[in-house]
């Protein structure tokens, strides 16, 4: 199996950036598609991106494209998510989660997460 933890969360302004890590151990990264969902304050959790096992394929929410990007460095068991152009909406615990299966935007699908991390953006 594989533990994951993010890291990269915290507070930023409207219009700001921020780019979220997530780091894991155990068995190598590159077995798993990896995904990035979030649950807002009272919300439930929803998808945010995806990436295949190689980073060839990739997803985005509607709410997010055009501003979100994700990637991954299998070499280094990290995938990245980088967030620009930040919105009051976007504030919410970010996860980031693994799958066996080659790509999902199903929060079902995802077997292993880690613990969240954080981002709150003001107005």
């Amino acid at each position: 199996q594989v533990q994951l933890v993010e890291s990269g969360g915290g507070l930023v302004q409207a219009g700001g950036s921020l780019r979220l890590s997530c780091a894991a151990s155990g068995r190598t990264l590159s077995s798993y598609a990896m995904g990035w969902f979030r649950q807002a304050p009272g919300k439930e959790r929803e998808f945010v991106s995806a990436i295949s096992r190689s980073g060839t394929s990739k997803s985005y929410a509607d709410s997010v494209k055009g501003r979100f990007t994700i990637s991954r460095d299998n070499a280094k068991n990290t995938v990245y998510l980088q967030m620009n152009s930040l919105k009051p909406e976007d504030t919410a615990v970010y996860y980031c989660a693994a799958t066996i299966t080659p790509f999902s935007d199903y929060e079902h699908d995802y077997r292993y997460w880690g613990q969240g991390t954080q981002v709150t953006v003001s107005s």
